[in-house]
């Protein structure tokens, strides 16, 4: 089996990131062969490109640590027009309606309510296939924020702007938002600290330096061996705490009345 860790994927437009993950199943069962648990922590629309990042092997009951964190990025904005999906893959109507500069987009907590074309499911069915149906469905707000808004350059009827947001934030939401505008382009640059220009899809990053943005609790031997089997330990932590062994990570632990439980154990 291949080691547990992730890759940090340069997605190119026109693929899907399950097409990504299945692309990085097939290579690595060819080279171990044998088969392999991958997944990704967090999707790209099939248009935009940028980062992703894929799990192998036992880093895949890590995403929803990996989901969390927040995401930049950059978009060119065409303006004074409109897309039935938020970009270039939708139907798109000029209006002549351009905003004036400098733009300008809410930033801190926001309720955002999922876009028609999305992957959000609405009564066990994703809101794009009744999207297709011509069914006008909508799902419901819910809490992102946005960190961080910068207009970048102007010309004329598009724009270059850089976007810091929560995991769940619709950029297309955001955009549309503007007035009359969708994504032209849409890059995804930085998942926490992890960046784009670090991305190699042939470099497999261990799960210790993978989520070494969480905190860290030096176990001894014979607490290693009792979360190892599951057990608690005496600690305190800041959140969602790495519980570490001579450099091994042996669990993901959430501390609770001075003790730390293990919620995900990593075979050793």
């Amino acid at each position: 089996m291949a080691a547990p860790g992730v890759l940090l994927y340069p997605k190119p437009a026109g693929v899907t990131s399950h097409d990504v993950v299945a692309q990085v199943r097939r290579r690595l069962r060819q080279e171990t062969g044998e088969k392999q648990r991958v997944g990704h922590a967090g999707t790209l629309d099939p248009f935009a490109t940028g980062l992703l990042i894929v799990l192998v092997g036992a880093a895949t009951r890590m995403q929803r640590f990996l989901m969390a964190l927040p995401k930049t990025y950059r978009t060119v904005a065409k303006l004074g027009w409109t897309s039935d999906t938020g970009d270039v893959d939708g139907t798109l109507t000029e209006t002549g309606r351009v905003p004036e500069s400098p733009l300008v987009l809410p930033t801190g907590e926001l309720m955002q309510r999922p876009p028609a074309y999305s992957a959000v499911k609405v009564d066990g069915e994703r809101l794009y296939k009744k999207a297709r149906r011509g069914e006008a469905v909508e799902g419901e707000p819910r809490p992102v924020t946005v960190h961080r808004f910068e207009e970048l350059w102007r010309d004329g009827d598009r724009a270059g702007l850089e976007i810091e947001c929560s995991a769940g934030t619709y950029v297309r939401q955001l955009v549309a938002g503007l007035g009359d505008a969708y994504c032209e382009t849409l890059e995804r640059t930085a998942i926490g600290d992890f960046r784009l220009e670090d991305a190699d899809p042939e470099r497999l990053v261990s799960l210790e330096k993978a989520l070494g943005f969480m905190p860290a609790f030096e176990l001894d031997l014979e607490q290693a061996k009792r979360v190892g089997d599951g057990g608690r330990v005496t600690g305190d932590g800041d959140g969602f705490t790495r519980l570490m062994h001579e450099g091994r990570l042996v669990a993901i632990a959430e501390p609770s009345e001075g003790l730390l439980k293990p919620r995900v154990v990593i075979p050793s």
